[in-house]
Parts: structure tokens; sequence; C-alpha cells
């Protein structure tokens, strides 16, 4: 069928090029937090976007990455009914996952650094979170999310986002003691 037998088709792509291309990447990165799995990750996505697709007409045009967000965490449910979505409990997974199509990032000189010195202690801080903070604490610290998005992601209210996430940096911080901020003062 030609473009022209249905405009509605050519507004309907057009809007998903513009609303949800720009965001495939974030979708992506949650869609591996979830599955934690690369393949089961895309499989979510392609799925999502196929729902997207058919709704974009529905779409409001406010806060697109939540209601992607939230087509991606209600997908998941849907194609896994049996089992609950798995928080983020590996966090080698996020340390050894590439960025989403391929591309390498080098890391800078400080970024070096801070992962050499606090990569082991961090990690340890964060694996000691029960997996309703480190959920929180990665979908808005590792994958940039906004709260609202990630209350979407985790199916909770944005205060509840905010708790969990306050609650999990303060564990963190306790986890890691003074010794690394009195370290870094007296290299000085």
């Amino acid at each position: 069928m030609s473009e022209a037998a249905h405009p509605d088709d050519a507004v309907r792509r057009r809007a998903f090029a513009e609303v949800v291309e720009p965001e495939i990447e974030v979708m992506l990165r949650v869609a591996r937090s979830i599955t934690g799995s690369a393949a089961d990750a895309e499989d979510l996505v392609q799925e999502s976007l196929i729902r997207a697709f058919r709704a974009i007409d529905r779409f409001d045009g406010r806060h697109p990455r939540a209601w992607l967000l939230t087509i991606v965490r209600n997908t998941n449910a849907n194609m896994h009914r049996r089992r609950r979505p798995i928080a983020v409990d590996d966090w080698e997974l996020i340390h050894a996952s590439r960025p989403a199509f391929g591309a390498a990032e080098s890391p800078g000189a400080e970024e070096a650094y801070v992962v050499e010195e606090l990569d082991g202690a961090l990690q340890d801080a964060v694996d000691g979170l029960a997996p309703k903070f480190r959920s929180a604490l990665v979908l808005v610290d590792v994958h940039d999310l906004t709260y609202a998005e990630a209350a979407a992601v985790l199916d909770v209210p944005v205060g509840t986002v905010m708790s969990r996430l306050s609650r999990a940096r303060e564990r963190v911080r306790k986890a890691l003691g003074p010794t690394f901020t009195t370290t870094r003062g007296e290299q000085s």
C-alpha cells in the first residue's frame, strides 16, 4: 500500500521518528537492566517499539521517555507473566556492557583514576544494597534517568524513587567510609 493511500501512516512514522527513535538507546539500557541479558533486552525493546508505534497517535506528547519506559516495563511484564522483572543484581553486567549500538567509549584520565581507586570498594558498597535501593541508584545515577522516568520503570511513585535513591547514596557513602574523602584531600 502506498503512503498516499494511508496518510495517517506517514504522520505516525514522522511522530515515531521524532518521539521514539531518540529514546531507543535509553530503552535498550533500561531493558538490559530489567532482563540482565543483551539478547532479551533487544527482544523486549523490539516488542516495545512495535507497541509504541501502534500507540503513537494516542500519545499526548508529554514526557516521551517516561511513556516509552512504561511501555518497556509493561511489555516485559506481559512477556514474562510467570516471573517478576529482575532488579539489577549484577553490577558486573553494567561494567561489562557496551553502550548501545556498539559505540566504544574511552574513559578520560580522571574517570580511569576514579574507577581504579574506587572500583572494588564502590562495587562492594553497591552490591551490599538491597535490590530496591540498588535499582533506584542504577537507573538514576548510572543510566541518567529522571526521577519520573525511574518511577515509571520501577512502577512506584516519584517520591519513593527519591527516598530510595537518597537512602542508597547514604548507604554507599557509609560503606565507603571517610577513607576515600580524606585520602584525596591529603594528596593535595
